[in-house]
């Protein structure tokens, strides 16, 4: 069982340093380096050709789609745009890696130099530095088959699929992140879900982590209070979604901690996150790069994008999602902690996407925020992944404002919505969920309520409206709560002049 040492133990001790690695996968219809196409779960080895197999013969060219989204990557991140790059080939030996070399770029990225302030749950802002943005392409997926873990030791043999090697990549490195202290962990997932929030703003990839599209790769090392040089890291693979980051880092910490407390050694090496036990396992020595053998690609000619197209390409970018919130919050007159609360909720985009579709900011807010995100937290899934779209919650916010819904009401089609019954209208056609809105029906149902309760009846027509609260309730129950109490109410009151 690997030893552990206490957190705050750990703070004591020693100052942790990250270095973060983010991969995303590009949208782009075709690959990196040729004209196969990207789409996700396609049958296995049918999105091959032999460029992106490595065939003898086969020649690359370069995506200049997936060269323009590099360069808007790096202009949104504040980066210097290399006016001169080029590619090299990475040199190791990996089955999923057909070639037996990646063509990425090594000491020549197109883009370096940025940063990304990013913003705690407290309103602490970190600014984190951007070493560089560079482009390459993606590995093939391996499967093994036998083993208790997935992973390759104790597998009977192993499937590749190719069709995601060759798919575009643009890995963003940050520079050490240093002084977080404690909230190291915070940090590592703060920074990430700016960055993904960034990159689905500029449209340039999915940034769907459970689906590999965004991964990260956490750098931690520990150096004792009285050090003046980094401590050994070692590198977290993969690690593929936001919770698990923060996880990741944190054991991190912890285990290293008590290796070097009880006179061990940080090996230098990559590790394994499991996300059911949120432990790291070791995985391989980790290269240098004289490892990787790295040399310029013979096969592709310099990068050169002229000062014109970058500025071109930097015309093309959107609102950023830190200037957009701002606007939002001016829009909506939130306060500080309002904001925060909807953007560590992961709410905004779908409350700006429900008022684009009609509902007001106020009725979006409390639907995602004070009932889907209950219904998130129980499932254990993000609030963008509830089965439920911003034009169905604009729908049935519609619903309530044109008084076919109470709000009560409203609830239950939410959750027929949630279940898979169907499109809010048709969740209310099948539930028989419409209000009430014959009077004649509410008339009826009221005549029988003051009957079986003459004493509150008499009350009422002697001056004490209050008394009606009972008939209310009592003709509520009897429409199963379809009827506007508001407008039973109305009715009572003139019935009982």
């Amino acid at each position: 069982m690997t030893s552990l040492l206490d957190y705050d133990e750990v703070l004591e001790r020693f100052d942790p340093v990250l270095g973060l690695e983010v991969h995303v996968e590009l949208n782009t219809y075709t690959k990196m380096f040729c004209g196969c196409p990207t789409t996700f779960g396609a049958e296995p080895n049918t999105q091959v050709c032999p460029t992106c197999l490595g065939l003898p013969g086969a020649l690359p060219a370069v995506n200049a789609a997936a060269v323009e989204s590099a360069i808007r990557i790096g202009l949104a991140l504040g980066c210097e745009i290399a006016p001169w790059c080029r590619f090299a080939r990475k040199n190791y030996f990996y089955p999923d890696m057909p070639k037996n070399f990646q063509t990425s770029q090594y000491d020549e990225p197109i883009a370096f130099n940025g940063s990304l302030a990013i913003t705690l749950d407290d309103g602490t802002v970190v600014e984190v530095a951007i070493e560089r943005a560079h482009m390459e392409e993606d590995t093939g997926k391996s499967l093994h088959v036998g083993g208790a873990t997935g992973r390759i030791h104790g597998a009977d043999h192993s499937l590749l699929d190719y069709n995601r090697a060759g798919v575009p990549l643009i890995e963003i490195v940050t520079k050490p992140i240093t002084g977080t202290g404690a909230r190291a962990p915070e940090v590592a997932r703060a920074y990430v879900t700016a960055l993904r929030d960034l990159l689905r703003a500029l449209g340039v990839s999915d940034v769907r982590m459970d689906q590999g599209s965004l991964r990260c790769d956490a750098n931690v090392s520990l150096m004792a209070k009285d050090a003046t040089e980094f401590g050994t890291r070692t590198e977290t693979k993969n690690v593929n979604s936001l919770r698990s980051v923060e996880r990741a880092v944190r054991f991190e910490m912890t285990r290293q901690a008590a290796v070097l407390t009880g006179g061990g050694t940080i090996v230098l090496e990559t590790r394994h996150f499991d996300e059911s036990t949120g432990t790291t396992s070791s995985g391989r020595p980790k290269e240098t790069s004289e490892d990787y053998r790295y040399f310029p690609e013979p096969d592709l000619v310099p990068i050169a994008p002229s000062a014109e197209w970058v500025e071109k390409l930097r015309a093309t970018l959107p609102e950023m999602p830190w200037e957009r919130r701002r606007r939002i919050q001016e829009e909506w007159s939130l306060t500080d902690l309002e904001l925060r609360d909807l953007v560590n909720a992961g709410a905004v985009d779908l409350i700006t996407a429900t008022v684009d579709a009609g509902a007001s900011p106020a009725e979006a807010r409390a639907w995602w925020v004070a009932y889907l995100a209950q219904e998130a937290n129980s499932r254990g899934v993000e609030l963008a992944e509830l089965p439920i779209t911003p034009a169905q919650v604009a729908r049935v916010s519609a619903l309530v404002a044109e008084g076919k819904l109470t709000n009560k009401l409203a609830r239950g089609v939410i959750d027929g919505v949630l279940a898979g019954e169907g499109g809010p209208d048709e969740v209310v056609a099948a539930r028989g969920l419409a209000v009430v809105s014959d009077d004649s029906a509410l008339y009826a149902a009221i005549d029988e309520a003051l009957a079986a309760q003459p004493d509150v009846a008499d009350k009422i027509r002697g001056g004490k409206v209050a008394a009606a609260g009972a008939i209310v309730g009592a003709v509520m129950k009897t429409t199963r709560g379809q009827a506007d109490a508001k407008r039973v109410r109305e009715l009572i009151l003139e019935r009982c002049k």
